[in-house]
């Protein structure tokens, strides 16, 4: 495990110093910090972590990264050793340290990542990196369930997927691990490439490029050319191998930028895993057929939507290439644990069901949870709100979806000024007027809701977070 010796050789290159303290975690957050814990003081632009190291230490952290001088809140110094990281150290300053103690370093996320990049190269998991502009998370919860069957498998917490998650994740595997399934995020060229050198992925699974965060990226042509970091990063064949969406031509043509072997996955019988036969089963899951070379095997599984067929044939490529057996790979495609999803069912009033997939929303997403709420029995409530960072897409975007949930929804509540697109599109497509309703924000898309659902209803809610969706579930919730 890493110890406080690992600190002090990755970041001043001296070995066996420092000291055999055990670190039990590496956090940012203060509240967070566990007796034994490395507390990373990150400067931000509302919150600066060195105003709460002494809560840290107070709390039993055994050390602290900062990048400034602190003092506790009364004024006076805070308990510990201070040793400057940025000075030349002898080897006797190195030993013996007092817990607990406070490195100084000229730039904290900077030390934290060379502390996680040496600390991976330390230990020998194969690494799986996943990456795509929808559905990594859910990728990623489902390769690992599939690993888990065979490996001791770790995984991204939640979307910890950036330049500060990821480092977080790395400095939490331990010599146990034999796989480790990783999130990576994409917001501009050069991201990936950069979480790659952290990571050193040995697989990479390439979901989809769709126009999300069209704003920051420029153009979808960017998009593919960032997530192809990825496929670039990976070692050459037979270790490295790239897992790449056959439907999706930008992910297809990233095979021509890879040293690694290639797999595809699709709908199209030409890929080298692929579905046929898709029923989706509400919200009991979905079937179908799945293919690969003269083998055919018939799955159920409780992900929702036809859509997550790509995401089990992900898993399954994954499960293959690390010679899983059929047996293993749909017990953890059937997996329970691996249904750590964002959209979650609860019941509203009158029993009416409610679809909470409040988290983030794409036109893509948006689409897909839309052809959810159509296979499902009920008069359909569709309560979409803006979708945030489409660039030079968010019309085009907007409208797409408006389309669609005028042939899907019986009632469309938009939430938000962008969002006024889609009621806008769909009141053109050919639905009534008076079964849309244009909303500024969730309080008043909550107090409408109140007043329109009855029994039997099903209502999607789906947007971007910073539409705040997610507090109208509360308010219609009815617990058992």
């Amino acid at each position: 495990m890493l110890t406080l010796g690992h600190i002090v050789e990755a970041l001043t290159g001296y070995q066996s110093a420092g000291g055999p303290q055990i670190i039990t975690d590496v956090v940012i957050d203060s509240r967070l910090t566990i007796p034994g814990a490395l507390f990373v003081a990150l400067p931000g632009e509302r919150v600066d972590g060195h105003a709460f190291v002494g809560a840290a230490l107070a709390k039993g952290a055994h050390a602290a990264l900062v990048q400034r001088d602190v003092s506790a809140s009364a004024g006076g110094p805070l308990p510990g050793q201070v040793l400057d990281l940025r000075q030349p150290l002898t080897y006797a300053q190195l030993t013996g340290l007092q817990l607990p103690v406070i490195l100084r370093v000229d730039d904290t996320l900077k030390a934290m990542q060379t502390l996680a990049a040496f600390w991976r190269r330390r230990l020998s998991p194969r690494v799986i990196g996943v990456t795509g502009s929808v559905g990594k998370t859910t990728t990623k919860e489902l390769v690992a369930a599939v690993l888990s069957t065979r490996y001791r498998t770790f995984k991204t917490e939640g979307n910890y997927n950036n330049e500060i998650g990821l480092p977080l994740m790395l400095l939490k595997l331990t010599e146990a691990h034999e796989r480790a399934v990783l999130e990576l995020g994409f917001y501009q060229i050069g991201e990936i490439k950069f979480l790659c050198d952290l990571a050193h992925p040995h697989i990479g699974v390439v979901n989809n490029i769709y126009p999300v965060h069209l704003e920051r990226a420029g153009s979808l042509e960017n998009i593919a050319r960032g997530k192809g970091e990825l496929v670039e990063a990976l070692p050459p064949a037979p270790g490295g191998v790239a897992i790449l969406n056959y439907d999706d031509p930008l992910v297809l043509a990233m095979r021509s930028r890879t040293r690694a072997r290639v797999v595809t996955y699709g709908l199209d019988p030409a890929a080298d895993i692929w579905a046929d036969n898709i029923e989706s089963l509400g919200l009991a899951g979905i079937h179908f057929d799945l293919h690969h070379r003269n083998e055919a095997l018939h799955v159920r599984v409780p992900l929702l939507g036809r859509h997550s067929v790509h995401t089990c044939l992900r898993a399954a490529a994954v499960g293959l290439v690390e010679e899983l057996t059929w047996q293993e790979i749909i017990e953890g495609l059937q997996s329970v644990g691996a249904m750590q999803l964002r959209l979650v069912a609860v019941t509203g009033p009158h029993g009416s069901l409610i679809l909470d997939d409040t988290y983030n929303a794409s036109p893509e997403s948006v689409v897909a949870a839309l052809n959810l709420l159509h296979e499902l029995e009920g008069r359909r409530i569709a309560v979409l709100g803006d979708m945030l960072e489409l660039g030079s897409y968010e019309e085009t975007g907007h409208r797409l979806v408006g389309r669609r949930a005028r042939e899907v929804a019986d009632f469309l509540i938009t939430v938000g000024p962008r969002a006024r697109m889609i009621a806008d599109e769909a009141r053109d497509a050919g639905l009534a007027s008076a079964a849309i309703v244009e909303l500024d924000d969730s309080a008043q898309a909550l107090d409408h809701l109140r007043g329109l659902i009855r029994v039997g209803d099903v209502v999607l809610l789906k947007g971007s977070r910073g539409v705040k969706l997610d507090r109208i579930v509360p308010g219609l919730e009815v617990r058992p």
